[in-house]
């Protein structure tokens, strides 16, 4: 299959993090002193899970350009070579006198969670003169690659890597969290954005009636149908657990099943679930086809301890595609 693009160019958050599995499955309330356990799992920051599943499924020798800061810190060289270690190029991920970005991932009993992530961070120190640095990448692949724009970095510096993947040609794919979803949307940064790829909380946030609609489907297309009103060009993915991801490609809204694995972790699964769209992307599959292959990715994804399954490569998603009947989304 021939690629479609040559270069994943994206800035986000970098960073570690820690787990704490909480007793009880009642929400964690405002003024609550709930015991947890301190658990033996890695947790990344978002970029790092996205480019280093990009660069694992698409293998040595394609580009993989985080744009980035780490603090002088053992968590910032830790992170660097990690990143090193799986072939992604770090010449744009460079120091900070802040500490590198560190995230705390909750887990209730029943495998939900949430995260708390430092806001005054290496991360929170990038900014749109960081991402200029890196136009000799732009011109380099001029009209042949994808730019990510990722949360954990400030707006401003997502807005201008959207910027240069529009004057270079680049697909230009962008994610925001819940709480930046208005700035986002008044900004006007939604505009410079082909794909936008939200879980359904964040989806729901997206449409100024936020109240919940009846079903996920349902929260889902009246995202679908605000989102077309701000950029009637935009894509979008739409993930929700158990029940799912959804596309949009400017005709049609096609629901994906999620994939039945035992759950271990759903920590890092949208990131996941992201990246193999991007893969998908790349190897010239449509989004529909490419979104069946990202929920082989996160299904598997979701059945390790740690943010990043250290197991996925192209040959155990292969493998998971055959053993589950979704084969045919791009190896």
């Amino acid at each position: 299959m021939s690629r479609r693009y040559d270069i994943v160019v994206g800035t986000g958050g970098i960073g570690s993090g820690m787990f704490l599995a909480l007793e009880g499955n009642r929400t964690l309330g405002r003024e609550e002193s709930r015991p947890a356990v301190l658990l033996d799992q890695r947790d990344y920051c978002k970029l790092h899970i996205v480019c280093h599943y990009v660069a694992k499924l698409l293998g040595p020798g394609f580009p993989v350009v985080p744009i980035g800061k780490v603090g002088d810190d053992d968590a910032g060289r830790s992170v660097r070579a990690e990143l090193a270690g799986v072939g992604i190029q770090t010449d744009h991920v460079t120091g900070s006198a802040l500490p590198t970005l560190f995230s705390v991932c909750f887990l209730y009993p029943d495998g939900d969670g949430g995260n708390l992530t430092a806001s005054r961070s290496a991360s929170s120190d990038v900014s749109p003169a960081d991402v200029q640095r890196a136009r000799p990448v732009f011109v380099a692949y001029h009209d042949r690659g994808v730019a990510l724009a990722l949360p954990e970095v400030p707006l401003a510096a997502r807005a201008e890597l959207l910027r240069l993947g529009r004057e270079y040609g680049f697909l230009r794919v962008a994610g925001v969290v819940t709480g930046e979803v208005a700035e986002a949307r008044d900004s006007g940064m939604l505009a410079d954005v082909d794909l936008l790829a939200v879980n359904v909380d964040e989806a729901r946030a997206l449409v100024l009636d936020s109240a919940p609609q009846s079903s996920p489907a349902d929260d889902v297309d009246a995202a679908v149908r605000e989102l077309t009103r701000l950029n009637p060009r935009l894509s979008v993915v739409v993930t929700a657990g158990a029940d799912g991801s959804w596309t949009w490609d400017g005709q049609r809204l096609e629901h994906v099943p999620a994939l039945p694995v035992d759950v271990v972790n759903t920590a890092g699964a949208g990131d996941a679930h992201l990246a193999a769209v991007v893969v998908g992307l790349v190897r010239g599959l449509d989004l529909v086809t490419a979104n069946f292959y990202a929920a082989v990715v996160s299904g598997l994804a979701v059945t390790s301890r740690h943010t990043i399954n250290p197991e996925i490569d192209p040959a155990s998603v292969a493998e998971a595609a055959e053993r589950h009947g979704r084969g045919g989304g791009g190896g």
